[in-house]
């Protein structure tokens, strides 16, 4: 692995803390009122969040456009939690510098966009940034299996990245337990896309570690009071 010994140690605080604390929920940030960008990250805080999820679409790889560096450098001056990127474009590797500069602390990028991943991944951990793949519902597990090992994190989207109102796929979960039984109980592995409190017990007992929520948190009149419904379910589960 390349990279200096701080930048290692940066990537290993990072994955260290997000294995200390789970499972964690992780609020993805599309969600939240960008208007008031503070105090939705204070409010978070208070909840004792222990990291946040950021959704990047290009409106190419994705039918969707979101946002980009601008936001996940407001993120990181507003806090010190883990910022967990996220990237639906078409050519991860031409911006994934960019989103390292502006103060993410993990990337996660698309098997579908990048099919021999092995170099990218390198490259973003040798910045001390911890580097994941994602695959869609649509996708084969068998295409993400080669680079696993390379990887510090798996994303598995119960939903095709990018469309909004998508059903949660249970079939998703038979997914997570594979790849928790093959890689053992140190990987990380994180879920996407229709989670809330009908779903999120099971995807804990499958075997997720990370788990991003949207509107059951940001779609709440008060976040703390949702976050520990979540938190009970998620306990008990565990």
């Amino acid at each position: 692995m390349i990279g200096t010994q701080e930048q290692q140690q940066r990537r290993q605080r990072t994955l260290g803390r997000l294995r200390q604390h789970q499972p964690v929920i992780l609020p993805s940030m599309l969600q939240c009122n960008f208007g008031n960008l503070q105090a939705e990250i204070a409010s978070l805080e208070a909840a004792d969040i222990q990291a946040l999820h950021l959704d990047v679409m290009d409106g190419h790889f994705v039918p969707n456009l979101t946002y980009g560096m601008p936001i996940a450098e407001a993120c990181r001056k507003l806090t010190s939690m883990p910022i967990d990127t996220h990237l639906m474009i078409s050519e991860p590797g031409r911006y994934a510098d960019q989103f390292i500069a502006a103060g993410t602390d993990v990337i996660t990028f698309h098997i579908e966009a990048v099919p021999q991943p092995a170099e990218l991944l390198q490259h973003i951990q040798s910045q001390g940034v911890a580097a994941g793949l994602v695959l869609n519902p649509s996708t084969s597990l068998e295409r993400v299996l080669p680079f696993i090992e390379a990887c510090d994190l798996l994303l598995v989207m119960s939903v095709e990245a990018g469309f909004g109102g998508q059903k949660f796929n249970a079939d998703m979960l038979e997914r997570v337990r594979q790849v928790r039984s093959k890689f053992g109980g140190e990987f990380l592995i994180e879920m996407d896309g229709g989670i809330g409190e009908n779903t999120i017990a099971s995807c804990v007992e499958a075997g997720a570690d990370l788990l991003v929520v949207g509107s059951a948190i940001f779609g709440k009149s008060h976040y703390g009071d949702a976050i520990a419904r979540l938190t009970q379910l998620v306990s008990a589960d565990s």
